[in-house]
């Protein structure tokens, strides 16, 4: 079950999510739009290996925006910092940025109980489009969870997302075993 404005509310209030900053006014009938941190990262190399840890380069977006390219993989970061005690979050696109053609996740839309930390975007746009440190770039929805939680993302030994950032991470893929 999805939860709604006021569920979220309850659940700020009870410390079983925290967003911050917090503006109420991104605050949606059952989501929470989140913003476009001003660091964004590309992978250094063209071919990635799954097997390496693949160096980035850091972009900071200036005031007047950015172009993205297609064909190019860019790492966002969202403006607020969450956690999730009780509830399973789902990043989403805006619808309004999917119509400028830009996607914001390839596969890791779906957060853990315990995630806290800001959120890496993997970035992807279908022609060049213009963006904008703060813009609105995606909301989270909460799921309730029926069951009791025995394994919090943030309790996990091998936990790779752990460590609180404001910029993107890269892909930590290196440090399984495989």
């Amino acid at each position: 079950m999805i939860l709604s404005d006021k569920k979220i509310l309850e659940e700020i209030d009870k410390g079983g999510i925290l967003i911050e900053p917090f503006r109420k006014d991104c605050l949606g009938t059952n989501s929470y739009d989140v913003h476009l941190g001003k660091y964004l990262a590309t992978y250094q190399n063209r071919v990635l290996d799954a097997k390496e840890h693949n160096a980035i380069e850091e972009i900071i977006i200036p005031a007047d925006g950015l172009v993205l390219e297609p064909n190019t993989l860019y790492l966002g970061v969202t403006e607020e910092y969450t956690e999730t005690h009780h509830h399973v979050p789902f990043l989403e696109g805006k619808s309004s940025i999917g119509r400028l053609g830009i996607d914001i996740h390839a596969t890791a839309g779906k957060g853990d109980v315990g995630f806290c930390n800001t959120w890496t975007l993997e970035i992807s746009c279908i022609h060049p489009v213009r963006v904008y440190a703060g813009m609105p770039i995606g909301q989270l929805i909460y799921f309730s969870v029926e069951g009791d939680i025995q394994n919090y993302y943030n309790k996990k030994r091998n936990a790779k997302y752990i460590d609180r950032t404001i910029k993107p991470v890269e892909s930590m893929m290196w440090k399984n075993k495989f």
